[in-house]
Order: structure tokens, then C-alpha cells, then sequence
């Protein structure tokens, strides 16, 4: 699966690609494939926190001042949305970018493992994020958004978010998106069609291995 994940983020073709992972047969699997891949402490309380420090073993001099995070779980993910996560960083009131995308399914209208994204429109396919959460939410009509695991950082605001303590709904949740907001920090998502298949249980590992060779049908 990370193979896969990895695969995609190089499609995406907007800078170097490297996995960071505290488990030697994951960075196997990669340099196996020609990818890079760094090896972290296994300590980290949040992907986020492995991030920062990945990015300062392959980048101490600063020379990239944006960061994406691209979780293993998503291996059906289109490069074209990766690329698109970074677009609300043009604004210099961003410190944090994600996607979403609607949900159409309704089992995944009620499942804690489909995480929802609550904000109001900053713009074209574009909200600034106001909580996320397990639970079915906002409340009354209209479309629930499925958040989907992918942040693009700025270089400083990743270094501030890293060095906050857990926030209380971020341990509640088991979200770490909601350490950044309760300290004050701003986050847009783009609103993408295309929502790529998080495998979090068994049943979500058949659908992906499902997708993919489709795919490799077609």
C-alpha cells in the first residue's frame, strides 16, 4: 500500500518525494522502488510530529518553505488533488492547507472513521475550516464533507504546531487538526471531486485492492 501511495505522490510532480517511517520493511519496500526513505523516531505522538522531523533530516538548510504530508493509508489517491492542496497557501492568511470532498454514501454519513470538516466559504471550491470531527456534523440541510488526510504546511507553521501541546479536543477526537485550530491557527480546504479511499479497516482494504486493479485493467 505505501508502494502505491508513493507512486502517486510522485505523479503529483511538485517536489521531492521522501517516506518517513519508523519500520525498516516500509523503507525496504520503497528503496526497493528506487524511493527515498527516512527513518524516524517511533515516539511521535502525530504524522505531523514524524514530519517535522523527517524534514529536518533531509532539508536542514530550509531550502523548501512548504511541506506536504501525504498519509500511507490513501492509495487510491489522484495526483492532481495533492497538487491542489497546496493552492490556499498563495494566501498569506493560511497557515495550513487540506482537501475535503462531499460524501455521498450514507453509511459514511455516521462513521466515526470518516472524519467531517466543518467551515463556511472563502472562495471558489475553498473553506476555512472551523472544527472537524467524528460525528455526524453540521447539523440541518446540506452537504457533509468528508475531510480527507492530506496537509500541506508551511515550513514555520509546522515548526509551531509540532512544538504545541496536545490540545484538549485533539485528544477527545483522536485528531491532531484540532491542536492547530484551538491555538489560533488557520486552516483552508480545497473541495476536490475526487475522494480517495482511506483504508482504515479490513472492508476498506478489499474496496482499495478493488479500485486498484480496475485501474490496472484500464
Amino acid at each position: 500500500m505505501i508502494v502505491h501511495v508513493w507512486r502517486r505522490a510522485v505523479e503529483a510532480g511538485i517536489g521531492p518525494v521522501v517516506v518517513a517511517t519508523d519500520t525498516d520493511a516500509i523503507a525496504d519496500a520503497i528503496e526497493a522502488q528506487g524511493g527515498l526513505a527516512v527513518m524516524t523516531r517511533a515516539d511521535h505522538p502525530s504524522g505531523s510530529d514524524r514530519l517535522a522531523e523527517a524534514l529536518e533530516i533531509v532539508d536542514p538548510d530550509g531550502n523548501h518553505d512548504v511541506v506536504v504530508n501525504l498519509q500511507g493509508d490513501l492509495p487510491t489517491i489522484d495526483p492532481a488533488i495533492i497538487a491542489a492542496a497546496v493552492t490556499p497557501l498563495a494566501d498569506p492568511q493560511v497557515d495550513i492547507a487540506t482537501l475535503c470532498a462531499v460524501i455521498h454514501r450514507p453509511e459514511d454519513m455516521d462513521d466515526p472513521n470518516v472524519v467531517k470538516i466543518i467551515g463556511h466559504t472563502v472562495g471558489p471550491n475553498r473553506l476555512r475550516a472551523l472544527a472537524f470531527t467524528r460525528a455526524r456534523a453540521p447539523w440541518g440541510e446540506g452537504p457533509l464533507l468528508h475531510h480527507i488526510g492530506l496537509y500541506a504546511y508551511r515550513r514555520k507553521a509546522l515548526a509551531r504546531f509540532v512544538a504545541l501541546p496536545q490540545g484538549e479536543l485533539e485528544r477527545r477526537e483522536k485528531l491532531e487538526q484540532l491542536r492547530a485550530l484551538e491555538a489560533g491557527m488557520r486552516i483552508d480546504a480545497m473541495i476536490v471531486e475526487d475522494l480517495p479511499l482511506g483504508v482504515d479497516t479490513p472492508a476498506d482494504l478489499e474496496r482499495a485492492r478493488t479500485l486498484l486493479a480496475v485501474r490496472r485493467l484500464n
